[in-house]
């Protein structure tokens, strides 16, 4: 029978020892550690700041290439597009508007009235001028301040109030479309003006005047010939205007222009609206396309394009009905 010597129990030294083997080992046989970022990146799938950040800026490209393909903002009117727009629809409105019958009666009359109203005050201011001229005349060298003198200043008022009834009365019944030419009235008329015209200009004639001055005779007659002047032109411009037509269709109207100005457009459409109508039928526009849709397959501007896609709609009603 053999005897066993009993193993002595383990110091705290010898475990201080072990185990400070043991960290030896691990130290040894364990991998190096990660940087502190990548250790981030693992924990968050395996991506650094720096890989998102371009997988952003990739995406972003493409969807802006996606976009780029889109031509619809294109096909969008701006503001600047939308003032033009307006601006010559207003245009276009106020050109028909000046066709019709009524505003061109109505225009004409008010260019009448002006073309009156200037021309009495223009005769009334020519009359006025000549009133100097007359006085001397009537008044034959008389005291300045006597009653012959004074008198001399009412020759020419008098007469010219004459005249001016004549010539109202004319102009008047012009615009209504009553010509007044009585030959009695045209003699008295010119009666008037031949007496204005010889007081004003015999004193300063040659052969009676002292000292013969050409540009003073010129000066004198030059109310009494604006007179005669107009009264000569306002019954042939009363008349002119009384023959007017302002019926629509009349040479200068404009509506033969407005009309050959529309035929292209229109025969445009037309055209192109057959065009759309076999891509509809071929599959390469929809059952009711946009103007954008039928501007990019057609080609066109916007302008046909919406006129195509409204023709268009008009067919699609009609089937309905």
């Amino acid at each position: 029978m053999s005897i066993t010597t009993p193993t002595p129990e383990p110091s705290p030294e010898d475990f201080a020892r072990g185990l400070a083997e043991i960290e030896r080992h691990l130290a040894a046989v364990a991998p190096a550690p990660l940087p502190e970022a990548e250790a981030l990146a693992v924990r968050q799938g395996g991506e650094t700041k720096r890989v998102r950040r371009l997988r952003a800026e990739v995406a972003e490209a493409h969807r802006l290439a996606d976009l780029q393909d889109d031509d619809l903002p294109l096909t969008l009117d701006t503001d600047k597009v939308r003032r033009r727009r307006r601006a010559a629809h207003e245009a276009a409105r106020l050109h028909e508007l000046a066709q019709d019958p009524a505003m061109r009666a109505w225009q004409a009359s008010r260019m009448l009235r002006l073309l009156v109203a200037v021309a009495l005050i223009a005769l009334a201011l020519a009359l006025a001028w000549s009133t100097a001229g007359v006085q001397t005349f009537a008044a034959d060298g008389a005291p300045s301040g006597s009653p012959a003198w004074w008198f001399a200043w009412l020759v020419e008022p008098f007469m010219s109030l004459a005249l001016l009834v004549v010539v109202g009365a004319r102009a008047y019944l012009g615009t209504r479309g009553a010509p007044l030419n009585d030959p009695k009235l045209v003699r008295i008329e010119w009666f008037f003006l031949a007496l204005t015209l010889g007081m004003n200009a015999w004193p300063y004639l040659p052969g009676v005047a002292d000292s013969f001055s050409f540009s003073r005779l010129v000066l004198h007659l030059l109310g009494p010939a604006v007179a005669v002047a107009i009264v000569t032109t306002l019954p042939v411009i009363l008349a002119a205007f009384t023959a007017l037509d302002h019926r629509a269709g009349t040479p200068g109207s404009g509506t033969t222009y407005r009309t050959n100005a529309r035929a292209p457009y229109g025969a445009d459409v037309a055209a192109q609206t057959a065009r759309a109508r076999r891509l509809i039928a071929a599959g390469e526009l929809p059952p009711s396309p946009g103007a954008g849709k039928i501007r990019r397959a057609l080609g066109c501007g916007m302008d046909t394009a919406r006129a195509v896609r409204d023709a268009l709609a008009d067919d699609d009603t009609r089937e309905e009905r």
